[in-house]
């Protein structure tokens, strides 16, 4: 009986594990059931609901697992010490046992990373932020206000809020109420100055804004996440892509907001991530795929299928009508024949399967200890429980031993399938200390110097501001590309082309550069007059031709060579960037060019800024052509004339640059 539904096979289903003959054990305890508890006729006493089955339940493992961490529990498999994300807790349906354990292992202090699915309206950092939009709605809602004080928002004391609500006239609000005692307490006056700003900032601000400048700019979620645990930050995440989607839809306001999540919220399903050492508490359909070294299954003691949570509308192979599939309204008891009455009995048995095959997955997501426990209600527990399976398959059956519970006065069975002893612990406290003749290098422990933001890489075109100290840079807030007082619109197009053509037309053989240009200023000169393209052209080949040029365009020449370096300049370290017009290199010297227009008479009539680049590019290239002589000319396309720039000029820029 126990198999059906998992085998077709008459023989005994058998799951042969990976590690074969490894130690571990399937441990069972007793089913809990519900113990009586008289409640009190006075409404205003408490009711004690840790005495319910689920709670106790709760209880016992969550203290089991904060145990086994304490005393440093070793996994007898692996020899790992155990850890919070060894620990996977799987239960059948989410119902008060997935709250009450979780709220058991926060308050003790063990690390659990909350269901697996859940509702986002349903969730306690959810309810409070509806409550405080409730509030800016409607500020006579006493119980939205109440809500949100005592929430983390505010944390106000439970007495706090008594001493507030009950002392005020019948007539007046909990809000008039906490803006009277504001003027006394200045803890109330911050709470009531905080909620003004709130309804300002709600009236005008769409909701996404609202909320995540309540939640990140105010501290409201760090102060949730301190109180409920960092599983709430992804719930806050998720509150605030959902409020962002729902803007997008274009229904405005916070009223539409708070009725569209409350009546439509979406379910959040959590990714449970191994890595973050947490208890993972999940359904056992939802573990499908995953293990765990250590796993908890929790039996609720519920039937395999309720009559209530079948199915109404079943389909059906109907024998006389030509039909493929026929669907059957599936009435009451007191109505109904043979033919619903069957239908019933094969849902209940497909749904008796499911139940038995997510017993079956539930048992093989451990991978060295399964401990299977339950609670059951008033009744006895059903014979047909995942608890009540075990048991039968164990006690009296298997070669168990009894043991006494972790926690409570009662006995526990455990099952092992091999006798072998656990293997060597590998705690981190067990491992050889080192030797003491080790020595660290000296400064080993020190801290490393800080590191300094750098500016953006410094261009060398740009480098000449630096030198005069006295001098304020004056940004212009003109261009001289399209300022046509300052550089023409001509020129600055002129002077371009002739720069692309110096760069292209070496690389082409001679007979092919003419025809090459023309086509080049075809395509990006087309509104010159022809006079214009035709002395452009007559320039660029008087340098190409020229005799004195021939060196600059060499086979062993480049163009637009980028460099890049770090120099001190001005007492700090800095990265200087640029683009080398035209680089020719020999084995004995480096030549550096720089295209300029104009038509100077003399070296000393050149701008102090092109001496400044060419002093840096030579700087730079020094120490990637040691040995060699690097000197610096400037190419004047008009003339065209070639002027070299004196060492002592470089050397006399540089010392000014650089000097601290």
């Amino acid at each position: 009986e126990a198999r059906r539904g998992i085998t077709h096979d008459p023989g005994p289903v058998r799951h042969d594990a990976i590690r074969f003959d490894a130690p571990g054990y399937v441990e069972l305890w007793p089913s809990i059931g519900t113990d009586a508890v008289e409640e009190p006729d006075d409404w205003a006493q408490a009711i004690d609901h840790a005495r319910a089955p689920a709670v106790r339940v709760a209880e016992d493992v969550a203290a089991t697992i904060k145990l086994w961490l304490d005393r440093g529990e070793i996994i007898e498999g692996s020899g790992k010490r155990l850890t919070p994300g060894d620990v996977m807790v799987l239960v059948r349906k989410r119902d008060r046992f997935v709250h009450a354990l979780s709220k058991s292992l926060k308050e003790k202090n063990v690390r659990v990373a909350g269901a697996d699915r859940l509702s986002l309206p349903s969730h306690i950092a959810v309810k409070d932020l509806i409550a405080l939009g409730r509030f800016l709605i409607q500020p006579d809602d006493d119980l939205s206000l109440a809500a949100l004080l005592r929430s983390p928002v505010f944390a106000l004391s439970e007495v706090g809020l008594m001493e507030l609500a009950a002392g005020r006239p019948e007539a007046r609000s909990l809000f008039d109420a906490l803006r009277r005692g504001g003027t006394a307490d200045a803890e109330l006056g911050k709470f009531v100055a905080k909620l003004d700003a709130w309804m300002g900032e709600a009236a005008f601000k769409p909701v996404f804004e609202f909320y995540s400048g309540v939640l990140g700019r105010d501290g409201v979620r760090k102060r949730m996440i301190a109180r409920l645990g960092h599983e709430a930050g992804d719930i806050l995440d998720e509150f605030l892509s959902f409020s962002l989607a729902e803007e997008r839809t274009g229904l405005p306001g916070l009223e539409a907001f708070l009725a569209t999540l409350e009546s439509a919220g979406p379910e959040i399903k959590r990714e449970m991530d191994q890595g973050r050492d947490e208890v993972r508490i999940m359904t056992v359909h939802a573990a499908k795929g995953l293990e765990a070294p250590v796993v908890f299954l929790i039996d609720s003691g519920s039937a395999s299928a309720v009559d209530q949570h079948l199915p109404r509308l079943m389909p059906f192979a109907p024998k006389i009508i030509a039909c493929d599939k026929g669907y059957l309204w599936r009435s009451g008891t007191e109505v109904s024949n043979g033919f619903s009455q069957a239908a019933t009995d094969r849902a209940k048995e497909r749904a008796d399967d499911e139940y038995r095959r997510l017993l079956y997955v539930g048992m093989t997501r451990a991978e060295d200890r399964l401990v299977v426990c339950g609670y059951h209600g008033k009744r006895a527990q059903n014979p047909t429980s995942w608890h009540a399976i075990v048991c039968r398959a164990l006690i009296g059956v298997a070669d168990t031993e009894e043991l006494k519970h972790p926690i409570r006065d009662e006995t526990v069975h455990r099952f092992r399938v091999t006798k072998d002893p656990p293997l060597a612990s590998e705690a981190e406290d067990e491992k050889p200390q080192e030797s003491p003749d080790h020595v660290l290098p000296a400064g080993f422990l020190d801290m490393l110097p800080p590191v300094e933001d750098l500016p953006r890489p410094l261009s060398p075109s740009g480098a000449s501001v630096l030198i005069e100290e006295s001098r304020a840079a004056v940004v212009s807030n003109l261009s001289p590309v399209l300022d046509a007082e300052l550089a023409p619109v001509f020129a600055v197009e002129r002077g371009l082309a002739v720069h692309k053509m110096l760069q292209m037309l070496p690389g082409l053989a001679e007979a092919e550069r003419r025809a090459a240009a023309l086509r080049y200023l075809d395509l990006t000169a087309s509104r010159w007059t022809p006079a214009e393209r035709r002395t452009t052209l007559d320039e660029v080949e008087a340098i190409l031709n020229a005799p004195g040029f021939a060196p600059l365009f060499a086979p062993g020449s480049r163009a637009e060579v980028s460099v890049m370096g770090d120099m001190t300049i001005r007492g700090r370290q800095r990265s200087v960037s640029g683009t080398i017009d035209r680089l020719a290199v020999t084995e004995t010297q480096v030549l550096i060019v720089d295209y300029k227009t104009g038509r100077p008479a003399a070296i000393e009539e050149i701008a102090p800024s092109h001496i400044v680049q060419l002093a840096l590019y030579r700087e730079l290239l020094k120490p990637i052509y040691p040995g060699r002589s690097i000197s610096a000319v400037l190419l004047f396309t008009e003339g065209p004339q070639l002027l070299e720039a004196p060492a002592a000029a470089l050397d006399h820029a540089l010392a000014r640059l650089t000097q601290p």
